[in-house]
């Protein structure tokens, strides 16, 4: 079980609340948050601990409902059709934006327009790892052997137009290196084979390969970003290796229905604010990994416009499909 795990573990129990005044009436009712993944992802983890935060900021009673599948389109899709009376709210991270280019007219809903935007949470930097087989434990000595090889080195991702398969797109493009990418169905199996040496290299989140990274079974080459990860400052970002194009970084967000009621976005993303800069929660974030953030509503739809963009231009250029 990885750190991560565990932690979504330890906070699966929190799932529900006191009770809650939701709406701008402050009608009483329990609150939905939904998260478009099964139970103990990481993006549940932090959703529990959003709840959990809100909860304390605001009082009240939240529940939070997994909803996965379908390349998180089905939980999306429940909180688009919600009622935007407040009693329904989403917590969803980079596959929110990289869906619309993805898929396109076929997602059984219109993103941003279908949503509003509450708080970007926090986000996340992506450690490029290779297995200790590799012989290389910097990034120069990487590209030389990657470079002399082409066609060799394959990456694995948690499958197509996930964020680390977008991040070594992105890699190909800005390296120069001629890199294969192996998709798998999930996460967990491709960290296995990682591990194991049966892919050659590939973009994870810092928590997830932290431990193996101190093992020495995996060498961390570069992370995602303009600054260095807090648990690894000693490995170089992209940016100060001259690839500053690399720059995947997945983001975790508090979304709810088009036309939730102004004053009550209003509360919910000040409410997120405060527990992030001014509260337990953003300590909490940092020591697991992720870069707290808690913005205001129009930031995080500024960020989730420009964030559709970007990767709709990179699923573009490298001609990327939805795995059949």
């Amino acid at each position: 079980m990885t750190h991560l795990t565990r932690r979504a573990a330890l906070f699966g129990a929190a799932a529900v609340l006191t009770p809650w005044h939701a709406t701008a009436q402050d009608a009483r009712g329990t609150v939905r948050l939904i998260v478009p993944y099964p139970p103990g992802a990481a993006t549940d983890a932090l959703a529990r601990l959003l709840a959990q935060a809100l909860q304390s900021e605001l009082g009240g009673s939240m529940i939070v409902e997994n909803k996965g599948g379908a390349a998180t389109q089905i939980g999306t899709k429940a909180i688009a059709v919600a009622k935007s009376d407040g009693q329904t709210l989403g917590f969803v991270d980079t596959s929110f934006v990289i869906n619309p280019g993805l898929f396109g007219a076929a997602l059984p809903y219109r993103t941003p327009q279908d949503f509003t935007a509450i708080s970007l949470l926090a986000t996340a930097p992506l450690v490029l790892v290779a297995h200790k087989s590799v012989a290389a434990t910097d990034m120069k000595g990487f590209l030389a052997l990657a470079r002399a090889q082409p066609g060799a080195f394959g990456f694995g991702s948690a499958g197509v137009g996930s964020a680390p398969h977008l991040a070594g797109e992105q890699f190909k493009r800005v390296a120069q290196v001629d890199v294969r990418h192996i998709p798998y169905r999930g996460g967990s199996t491709v960290i296995t084979d990682l591990i194991a040496g049966h892919v050659q290299f590939g973009f994870t989140t810092v928590p997830t390969m932290l431990d193996h990274i101190r093992a020495g079974t995996v060498h961390a080459l570069a992370v995602t970003g303009t600054q260095r990860a807090a648990q690894l400052p000693e490995v170089p970002t992209m940016a100060e290796l001259g690839m500053a194009g690399v720059d995947t970084k997945p983001l975790f967000g508090l979304i709810g229905p088009a036309g939730l009621p102004d004053d009550l976005v209003r509360r919910l993303g000040d409410a997120t604010t405060r527990a992030v800069q001014r509260g337990d929660l953003g300590k909490r974030l940092e020591g697991m990994g992720f870069e707290p953030v808690g913005s205001s509503p129009a930031v995080f739809a500024e960020r989730i416009r420009a964030e559709i963009a970007k990767w709709t231009e990179v699923i573009q250029r490298a001609d990327i499909k939805p795995a059949s």
